[in-house]
């Protein structure tokens, strides 16, 4: 069973990177961005004040410079060359001047240096100077390209997104087992993440690493009337006959996430909600049939766009249909009609239209879906019709 990315597939992702690197006319970069460096090092870490970034010199060599208190992390964890580290941020002596000294050390000086982002950014208090003042180079933005080597999942990886699907099914049906009236959202959540958590730590084992939250199944605040918000946040709704739910419910797997929500009632299911539930069910079958291999992101809207306006519903809608996921939740490209973008083999997508109803509810399902040479591969497999969603 694999539960990580092997090694070599780090490395093989670090020679890619270095000929994108050649093709874009630099000789060097500068990433900051956490989840990229953990896609290519396999460095997963907690991003604070305190900057984290990831050098490839000129030679090819990989360095990693983080603060003394990961050094010892990043040596075990990261496939790397070199990991450098500085005492403590702000310290007396600011990190970037210790970023300064590897980048003249190491070659940097003189060269054209690409970067994800100017300076390292962090909403825990980190000010700092921009790359572009450390030392005397030519400097090129490679914004998106480590975003798009990400668009086409390997086999190891969609391997890692089906076993988050097979744990995510089964908080998900504990959620539904515990789901009654009378009980609080947030005692449901942790009474099924907790349970579904324990039974999949017990099948793995300690090869078993999330990188990310552990099986978890919740509605996020989406119950009753407060479902209309497609983002709800929780409030410690009790549940009462007759709710609507919309649910969501993943597991991490080294990182690697998937989607899986379901839109449920609590004990009946009125008329109305029924019907309303029926355009959203069609809607995602209108999705599901756009996704082809060499189709657009945005044809795949426009279908359901569609839909909506013949049905006359287009008012009820608030988002675009689904995107990419993988290590982030939501990852380019995006079904939205601004985004043209070609539909790949190799792509994990969420397919998720949405209908929402001011005083009865939202109805949203979500699914993981894998883009195959033929079609679609579903990854998610919990029920979709109506009658198996009541609680």
């Amino acid at each position: 069973m694999l539960l990580s990315i092997p090694n070599e597939e780090f490395k093989a992702r670090q020679a890619d990177f270095f000929n994108k690197l050649l093709e874009k006319k630099c000789d060097a970069a500068v990433i900051f961005a956490a989840t990229d460096i953990f896609y290519l090092t396999g460095f997963h870490f907690i991003a604070t004040e305190r900057p984290i970034g990831l050098l490839v010199d000129p030679n090819d060599k990989w360095h990693l410079i983080v603060p003394r208190l990961e050094h010892e992390h990043a040596e075990e964890y990261a496939v790397m060359d070199h990991v450098h580290s500085y005492p403590e941020y702000p310290g007396t002596k600011h990190p970037m001047k210790y970023v300064k000294e590897v980048l003249q050390f190491y070659g940097f000086e003189g060269k054209t240096i690409g970067y994800d982002s100017i300076s390292y950014g962090s909403p825990m208090g980190y000010r700092g100077p921009t790359i572009d003042t450390l030392i005397e180079a030519d400097f090129v933005s490679l914004y998106g390209i480590i975003e798009e080597m990400r668009f086409v999942k390997s086999p190891n990886e969609i391997e890692l997104i089906k076993e988050s699907c097979r744990w995510g099914n089964l908080a998900h049906r504990l959620l539904q087992k515990y789901t009654k009236s009378g009980i609080s959202e947030i005692e449901i959540t942790g009474k099924a993440s907790q349970e579904a958590t324990l039974t999949m730590i017990e099948t793995l084992g300690s090869d078993y690493k999330p990188h990310g939250q552990t099986a978890s199944a919740t509605f996020r605040g989406q119950v009753g009337s407060e479902s209309a918000f497609p983002h709800a946040v929780t409030q410690n709704v009790i549940m009462s006959k007759g709710d609507t739910l919309v649910t969501g419910a993943a597991a991490a797997v080294f990182g690697y996430d998937s989607e899986l929500e379901r839109t449920m009632f609590v004990e009946e299911v009125s008329k109305e909600q029924e019907k309303y539930f029926n355009y959203m069910y069609n809607a995602q079958e209108v999705a599901l049939n756009a996704i082809k291999s060499g189709a657009t992101y945005a044809s795949v809207e426009e279908q359901v766009q569609a839909y909506y306006k013949q049905e006359g519903i287009t008012e009820l809608t608030k988002h675009h249909t689904g995107h990419n996921i993988g290590l982030l939740i939501h990852e380019a490209p995006f079904f939205d009609l601004g985004d043209d973008t070609i539909i790949e083999p190799g792509m994990v997508v969420t397919v998720e239209p949405g209908i929402y109803v001011k005083g009865v509810g939202g109805f949203r399902h979500s699914d993981t879906v894998l883009v195959t040479e033929n079609g679609i591969e579903m990854l998610t497999y919990y029920p979709r019709d109506l009658e198996s969603l009541i609680c």
